[in-house]
């Protein structure tokens, strides 16, 4: 990565539909994503918080799971980052850790209050932090996370792939969800500490095909027309929603992959 930072505000706008599959049988979408902005400190930027959730297609109250799974992310992701402020390296990963800690005991709790099994919640979550010091990611289950930061010759924007988490075992695809045994085990999280970072991009699986190439690079001119209508600071990002909407509903789209399909942006402007 690399490249000079710019300062400045983070823009964040997201947006989830039903997939093929659900659409056929009147299903609701089972993703959620939820973003949130939390003060640090007079005349210092905020720190932002991204979450991306896809709720199990085959639990009856994976949509109630996904929605309070990427609340409470927001929640104690943000204010522990914003209390901590620790510095970049081994500390950052100590704090997502001990913050998804807090979101797996509360979410456990609400869902046993309704009396229900705690599996028919499942779902997968993946977390952005952006402080004013460095970005945390941290993953469980299948979610993507893809960062823009510095140029190539042209002036193009370079994207780039954070790792994502392992599956379940060496011999599965099988993904873990919150409500999975030792969920812990199966966790990611990453640190990146590079001031160039200038475009964040969450999606659910439901995406893989469109926001990756064969080769499992992130697919440039897909991430670029997505970001376009976030970069102009006059243009309102929600304005842009029914059209994006709409591609992420199309038959290109939904011919490689008919699961429901998640797209969180931030843009630092």
């Amino acid at each position: 990565m690399g490249g000079a930072g710019k300062g400045g505000a983070w823009r964040t706008h997201g947006v989830s539909v039903e997939g093929y599959r659900h659409r056929r049988t009147g299903t609701p979408c089972q993703d959620a994503w939820d973003s949130a902005q939390w003060r640090t400190g007079e005349g210092e930027d905020p720190v932002v918080v991204l979450a991306v959730a896809d709720g199990a297609g085959s639990r009856p109250r994976s949509q109630e799971g996904a929605q309070l799974a990427v609340r409470l992310a927001t929640e104690h992701f943000g204010r522990e980052a914003a209390e901590l402020r620790v510095p970049a390296g081994d500390a950052v990963h100590g704090l997502l850790h001990s913050a998804f800690q807090s979101v797996c005991r509360e979410f456990l709790v609400a869902v046993e209050q309704t009396g229900a099994r705690a599996q028919d919640f499942a779902t997968t979550l993946t977390v952005v932090v952006i402080t004013p010091d460095w970005l945390g990611h941290l993953s469980v289950g299948d979610g993507l996370v893809i960062v823009r930061a510095g140029t190539d010759a042209d002036g193009a924007g370079l994207f780039h792939l954070l790792p994502q988490a392992e599956a379940a075992s060496e011999y599965s695809n099988e993904t873990v969800f919150l409500t999975s045994r030792d969920v812990g085990r199966w966790v990611r999280t990453d640190c990146v500490d590079d001031p160039g970072i200038d475009a964040v991009v969450l999606s659910t699986d439901g995406l893989t095909q469109a926001a990756l190439t064969r080769f499992q690079t992130p697919n440039a001119s897909f991430l670029a027309a997505v970001l376009g209508p976030m970069e102009s600071p006059a243009k309102d990002p929600d304005d842009d929603e029914a059209e994006l909407a709409e591609l992420l509903r199309s038959d290109r789209l939904s011919a490689v992959n008919a699961d429901d399909k998640t797209l969180l942006r931030a843009v630092r402007v």
